[in-house]
């Protein structure tokens, strides 16, 4: 790797001696500088691009030319004539000032296709392109190669250190926006401009009183010869391993017409590549937002889902995926759009895990715990939506969405613990939901705008649980407390939990707009939410009838009175809340203060208790945004907020988590109220492609709801019951990057800083617990049209916990290098290797590295067939590590992987 790094810089040296520059400054007629002019050098002999740019806030403009050539330079503005010379470089750099003259005509557009950044206003269009070298296969790969872009391993786009949060082909709305699925599927030789659509908002009526700065979306433009014809891939493969045969079918076919488009996207493969995994189906929402999120109200409605153990990068022992997917959208009048989709999956994912549980406080006598872990998922999910948007006029917009996810669940788990021997856990669920949403905005004249949103969730949730504890000895005193049959062979315990959720979130709108520079907001607005909590733990004997035992309260701990097996409870929370808000322009300075007034309601019902919290609060919020440049600008904000829990955290009745861990609620739980600050800076030079971003978030909650956990002496085994905490809990995060891009070389430098502080309580005993985390990641990297391109990455995380009475160190070190070559015009070749080592600062825990290749071969440009050797885990590493950090402990886990894989692939390009 050293050698190569050498290498790199070599090159850079080498291209860089090989070209002079040339600079300028351009001016209007009344000699006022232009910022963001578009210039453009184009080769006289080859006539290609040689070179473009733009200018800084000065008007100042640089371009770098190759030595002893003739360029012709055109340099544009908006509203103005196009400058239009001839430049011949020899051996020292050049100066050229220009004066732009007005004009009304759009000579711009005259070179918008032939340069490779064009900018108008808030839209930023990449010449698509321009940025690729052939070796591009998905929107993915020629999004990366963007200035100041880039997607993470989430298959999400971040835009100038801002996350995407819709993404649009030609107009039309991708699967709802979802930048994953269009990322991993949209072929790169159908793209052919790319949009960045700044402070991006949906409703035009709203678009002058509404603070969309932070939101960006993007429009992927197709090219012409895509548009009212097919276009895709269908992909076909296989191959072997020393465990079984491979498959891999995978079809994307896309249609898009001005009246109507069809996305068809389906995956079939038991080569570990999900395509869509369970988190993804589970933080798909389908683009529904709560109309309350802006008011200060944060009400949990709890994860009654049956605790999935999540993937490591997507790898596991065996993976098993099925999708299939499709999206529409259909525009009967211009007044008028119709869409929606419909997304089916399963997955059967089988992990093999070992783990090292190391507790808080050594002096409270928790032995600490070795783990093996096999276990087999099972779940298929479907998503479906329809949505209608109707715009009679420029006054009028009314919006409704229907959304609804089911989904069946299963998981198996044989466990061995150091601590209670061999268990066997089972869990299954069938949770649905369905959402509906209804938005009207109705702007009466440029003076006053209205708005109203409407939202209601039914939701079902029924996980089942059983434990079978062979090891009864072990598990003697939880079986006591709970009050369970002790004379049969081992503990078969069960549980079945019913929870139910209704809710309606509605607010209604009103814009003063006072004149240009500021507008007054009045919001009136109401949450209504139940739920209801039913659960019931029980014994299978072995002759295979039921028990219902009775827990014992004395061997239970200090504070569990009169406890219980079983939940039957109500809760319900209202919210009516008035607010206003005031947005002002002066200057550079756009501020908006604002207060939020909430008259809340509480109320839960259970064991024959109703237990009511009413009360009235005002929660400020403030905003200011400085505008330092065009594309450099300062925000501050800071929210008060009021969170509130779910139906969970207040049934008493016991309630199990797991084999090793019960729960019982706490029926007199108050609300917690926290202070939210954060900065943010942000810049995106496009002189010199200079990307600066950072941000910095403090929290602070009063009253927050913490677990109480109590230990049986001896035991991995606790009971656990929620609290308000007397102690404020603190947070703060730091998150950064710069990166420069210079001539065809990225390079970037990204920081992650985490800390909290918070107290906890364990066996009576109270702890003020740390947890830092540090995250870098360097990365340095080419982006050549003809040659061969290698990007360099370093990773290191360091998690710093101070648990109690231990505190535990883990280091990270993750160095990864990339390289593509696009050769003969007929071959790809890619492989990323990257290595990973895990160690507690003295002794080397863990070390394992990857390496994947692939070959594609296409025998020219226009060829619809193209053959794919692609290899996975050459090394045929087994397993992988990774460390995190919860309230009581430090877990470090080994996950055994997929073997090398080898397959080989047809794709037919329609």
């Amino acid at each position: 790797m050293k050698k190569l790094l050498v290498l790199t810089i070599f090159m850079v040296t080498l291209f860089t001696n090989a070209q002079i520059k040339l600079t300028g400054v351009v001016k209007d007629s009344i000699g006022e500088a232009l910022e963001m002019a578009n210039v453009l050098a184009i080769n006289k002999t080859t006539k290609k691009m040689a070179s473009y740019g733009f200018t800084d806030a000065k008007g100042n403009y640089k371009l770098d030319l190759d030595r002893n050539g003739i360029f012709t330079i055109k340099i544009s503005y908006v509203g103005m004539k196009t400058a239009d010379f001839e430049v011949e470089t020899k051996d020292k750099n050049l100066v050229k000032n220009v004066t732009l003259a007005y004009d009304n005509t759009l000579d711009e557009i005259n070179i918008v296709s032939k340069m490779p950044v064009t900018i108008k206003g808030d839209t930023i269009i990449y010449n698509a392109d321009s940025f690729k070298n052939g070796s591009e296969r998905k929107l993915e790969d020629v999004l990366k190669k963007i200035p100041g872009m880039e997607v993470n391993d989430e298959g999400e786009i971040e835009v100038e250190g801002k996350k995407v949060g819709k993404l649009m082909v030609d107009g039309k709305d991708f699967f709802d926006g979802d930048t994953k699925l269009a990322t991993k599927n949209i072929p790169a030789n159908a793209i052919d401009k790319v949009q960045v659509l700044k402070n991006y908002g949906e409703v035009n009526q709203l678009r002058g009183v509404q603070n969309n700065e932070d939101n960006i979306a993007l429009n992927i433009q197709l090219k012409k010869g895509k548009k009212n014809f097919w276009f895709g891939d269908v992909t076909v493969g296989g191959g072997d391993s020393d465990r079984e045969s491979l498959y891999v079918l995978q079809p994307k076919l896309f249609y898009y017409s001005p009246k109507y488009s069809v996305n068809v996207i389906g995956d079939l493969n038991n080569i570990g590549e999900v395509v869509f995994s369970r988190r993804d189906a589970r933080n798909f929402s389908g683009g529904f937002r709560s109309p309350s999120a802006s008011s200060g109200t944060n009400i949990s409605l709890g994860d009654n889902d049956i605790g999935f153990l999540t993937l490591q990068n997507n790898r596991a022992n065996s993976i098993d995926s099925k999708l299939l997917a499709t999206n529409f959208s259909y525009s009967p009048k211009k007044t008028l759009d119709l869409s929606g989709f419909a997304i089916f999956s399963n997955s059967k994912i089988q992990t093999l895990q070992n783990s090292s549980v190391l507790y808080t406080d050594p002096s409270l006598g928790i032995p600490d715990e070795t783990t093996t872990n096999n276990t087999i998922q099972n779940t298929t999910t479907s998503l479906f939506k329809l949505s209608a948007n109707y715009k009679p006029d420029v006054n009028n917009q009314l919006d409704y969405d229907f959304y609804a996810r089911t989904s069946t669940d299963s998981q198996d788990q044989d466990f061995f613990s150091s601590n209670l021997g061999v268990i066997k856990q089972e869990q299954s669920g069938t949770p649905f939901s369905i959402n509906q949403n209804f938005n009207y905005y109705y702007t009466l004249n440029e003076k006053n705008i209205f708005a109203f949103s409407a939202q209601s969730l039914i939701q079902d949730e029924d996980p089942l649980y059983n434990a079978i504890l062979e090891d009864k000895a072990s598990y003697s005193n939880t079986g006591d407390a709970l009050g369970l049959d002790n004379l049969q062979t081992g503990y078969n315990i069960n549980q079945g939990k019913r929870v139910k959720t209704g809710q309606i979130d509605a607010k209604l709108d009103y814009w003063n707009v006072l004149n240009d520079k500021s507008n007054i907001n009045f919001t009136l607005g109401t949450i209504y939410s139940k739920q209801s909590f039913d659960s019931d733990i029980f014994q299978r004997l072995d002759d295979g009838s039921e028990f219902n035992p009775t827990p014992v309260e004395s061997l239970l701990p200090d504070g569990f009175e009169d406890p219980q097996n079983i939940n039957n409870i109500d809760y319900k929370f209202t919210d009516l809340y008035l607010g206003t808000h005031y947005q002002f322009k002066t200057g550079k300075f756009t501020i908006t203060p604002g207060f939020t007034a909430h008259i809340y309601n509480v109320e839960n019902d259970q064991f024959s208790i109703n237990t009511k919290d009413n009360f009235f609060r005002l929660l400020p919020d403030f905003n200011m945004r400085i505008s330092l440049k065009q594309s450099e600008n300062i925000s501050l904000t800071y929210r008060m907020q009021t969170q509130f829990t779910d139906v969970n955290q207040f049934a008493k009745g016991l309630v199990l988590n797991n084999y090793n861990s019960i729960f019982s609620g706490n029926p007199e739980l108050e609300n917690a109220l926290s202070h939210n600050v954060n900065l943010r800076y942000f810049s995106f030079n496009m002189f010199n492609y200079t990307n600066v971003f950072a941000f910095i978030n403090y929290n602070k909650r009063m009253d927050q709801v913490t677990t109480n956990a109590q230990f049986n002496p001896g035991s991995v085994v606790s009971v656990r019951s929620p609290e308000n905490s007397q102690f404020a809990n603190e947070s703060l995060t730091f998150s950064g990057r710069f990166q420069k891009t210079f001539r065809k070389y990225r390079a970037s430098l990204n920081t992650s800083l985490s800390y909290s502080k918070y107290a906890q309580e364990v066996n009576n005993k109270v702890s003020n617990n740390k947890s830092f985390t540090q995250t870098y990641r360097s990365s340095f990297g080419t982006n050549f049209t003809k040659a061969p391109n290698v990007t360099l990455n370093y990773t290191f995380r360091l998690q710093n916990s101070d648990l109690g009475e231990r505190n535990t160190k883990r280091y990270t070190n993750t160095p990864s290098i990339q390289f593509d070559a696009y050769i003969w015009e007929k071959l790809t070749f890619r492989t990323e290797y990257e290595y990973s080592g895990l160690s507690d600062g003295t002794d080397t825990l863990n070390s394992f590295d990857f390496w994947d290749a692939s070959l594609i071969y296409r025998s020219n440009k226009d060829s619809k067939w193209e053959y794919q050797l692609k290899a996975t885990n050459l090394l045929d590493t087994r397993s992988q590590s990774n460390a995190s950090i919860g309230s009581f402990s430090v877990n470090t886990v080994d996950y055994f992987i997929q073997p090398r894989f080898l397959t080989l692939r047809m794709i037919y390009q329609l």
